[in-house]
Parts: structure tokens; sequence; C-alpha cells
């Protein structure tokens, strides 16, 4: 639960809040807040666990200990709840933290959500994970809680416009591989491989436009690439007609977006000279990835 304290309100009149964002440093209090959610999650009234929570807990501790090659996650003599908050409380390397914080709320997420009765029945888990997000923003954390995991945020304007809104409409069905490439293009850029997260973002964008061809009944050969697909779907009118005027400029923004971004920097071998794709190059790809997949979801969802 968020309470608007005094001290949170004197913050925001002198601007102590972070502007920027940071990825590297999980500060101590915002793990302790961590920990304070996931006991709410699990445990009744705060205070005991169910045979049900305490296996579930145990399943986390072991999916990361099996990930990370080692048998206990904390102390040798921490089981349990405490074996996970202790981990999430002083392991030094920060995306461990990042990883036991995702997995944690994704069987939140998943299991609790499904089958309330065994943990904390008075919990919310959307309130949760929306306390989850705030707190990060607060601490000037760079990731947000979406779709089952942990996205990087580089602008949270960009993030609310373009990136959440694809991810809501990316969660249908028959997106469903259009969803786990663009998750994927996240974890890439979030651990800084640029290049594979450029790949994956023309991935999810080719993927698209072929659910959309295919739904469609517009002629296309599987091995079109992305240019010459956003050509069939946009000489078949997907975008509605009063936008004629635009279709030019949105074609060429389609166009030499994405598929050059990709192709120029991350599609080809390095040749002689190592070549490195700076942060705002994969940033900018990232997002304007975001945008068109939105752009191309919600014309194919409105348009008869």
């Amino acid at each position: 639960m968020l309470f608007d304290l005094f001290s949170k309100r004197r913050k925001r009149e002198r601007g102590d809040f972070p502007d920027v964002y940071q990825y590297e440093d999980i500060p101590n209090p915002l793990r302790v807040q961590v920990v304070h959610m996931l006991q709410e999650a699990f445990a009744r009234e705060g205070k005991w666990f169910s045979h049900e929570a305490t296996n579930t807990i145990e399943e986390i501790n072991k999916a990361l200990c099996r990930e990370y090659g080692i048998f206990k996650l904390a102390g040798k003599y921490d089981e349990g709840f405490e074996e996970l908050a202790n981990f999430i409380l002083h392991c030094e390397d920060y995306e461990r933290v990042l990883d036991a914080i995702e997995v944690s709320f994704r069987f939140i997420d998943r299991s609790i959500r499904k089958n309330p009765y065994y943990y904390n029945r008075e919990m919310k888990v959307e309130s949760l994970i929306s306390e989850l997000n705030q707190r990060c923003k607060e601490a000037g954390i760079g990731y947000q809680y979406e779709s089952g995991e942990l996205i990087r945020v580089d602008s949270q304007y960009l993030h609310s416009e373009a990136v959440k809104p694809v991810l809501s409409l990316l969660k249908a069905k028959a997106y469903h591989a259009v969803n786990e490439e663009f998750l994927s293009a996240h974890e890439h850029y979030r651990h800084g491989k640029y290049e594979e997260s450029t790949i994956d973002c023309l991935k999810a964008l080719e993927s698209l436009l072929k659910i959309i061809c295919t739904n469609r009944g517009w002629a296309y050969d599987t091995k079109d690439t992305a240019k010459k697909l956003i050509g069939i779907v946009l000489s078949n009118g997907l975008i509605p007609s009063f936008m004629q005027n635009q279709l030019n400029v949105m074609q060429t923004l389609l166009e030499s977006g994405v598929p050059t971004v990709r192709n120029k920097l991350a599609g080809h071998g390095q040749g002689p000279t190592s070549r490195t794709m700076p942060d705002y190059v994969a940033s900018y790809t990232l997002h304007l990835t975001a945008s068109t997949l939105l752009l191309l979801a919600n014309a194919d969802v409105s348009s008869p």
C-alpha cells in the first residue's frame, strides 16, 4: 500500500525525486520495500505462510538456484521466505536482484491471481504490481513490471504512451509471437545487447505484418522483408482513407526506421572493423518499434 507521506510531498515540492533513471544500483530502501510487498502477497494477514505459499516460495528459490548453478541463495541456515528475502536484501549483483524480483512477481501475477485462496486473499495483484512500479519510479530505478517481465524504461512518457499500450494489445492470443519477440528485444536491451535487441525489434515488426496479412487474406511470401510487407498493408488500405495525404510520410518513416537501422548496424557481419551500436540508437529503435507496432495493431483492430 502506498501512502503520500509528508516527507514525499516535501521532496516533490523541492524537486528531490530523481529526474534521470539509473539501472545498476538497487538502493536498500527499495529492496526492503520489495520484501514487504512479497510478504504481503504470500503471507496470510502478513504473518503466516500456508503450505501452498511455502511451496511457491521454495519453487522460486529453486528456480533461481538452478539457473545460477548454486545450492543456496543466501546463508546456509536460511530457508523459505527468509532465504529469498535475504538474497534480495544483500545480493551485490544488481541483475540477480532484478531476477529475484521479476520471478517473484511473475509467480504473484500468475499463481496468486489464479488461486488467491492459499495466499493473502485481501491483496489485489494489480495494486501490488502498481506499487512496485511506483516504488521504482520514486527510487529513480528505470524498470517497470509489464506482461510478466521487468522492462527497462528510458523515458516515462514513451513508456506510458507507446510501450505499455502495445504490450497490452499484444497480450491477445493472435499476437503471441509478436509479444514474445518484443519482450525479448527489451530483455536484450536491458542487458546491453543492443544488436540482438534491434534484430528482435525487426522480428516483432515482421511477425505483426505477416499476422495482419494472413488474417486479412492479403498475399505475401514468407520470405518477404519488412519493407515489402509494409508496402502490402499500406496498398491494401490498412490506414484509413482520411489519412491518405500522410501515407507517403508514414511509409517513409516505417521503411527507413526499424528495418534500415537493423540493416545498417545489426543485421550483417562486422567486417574487418569492430562495430558497437550506441545506446541511444538502440533506445530509438526500441521505442520506434513500439510506436510502429501500436499503430499497426490499432489499425488492424479498428479497421473492418
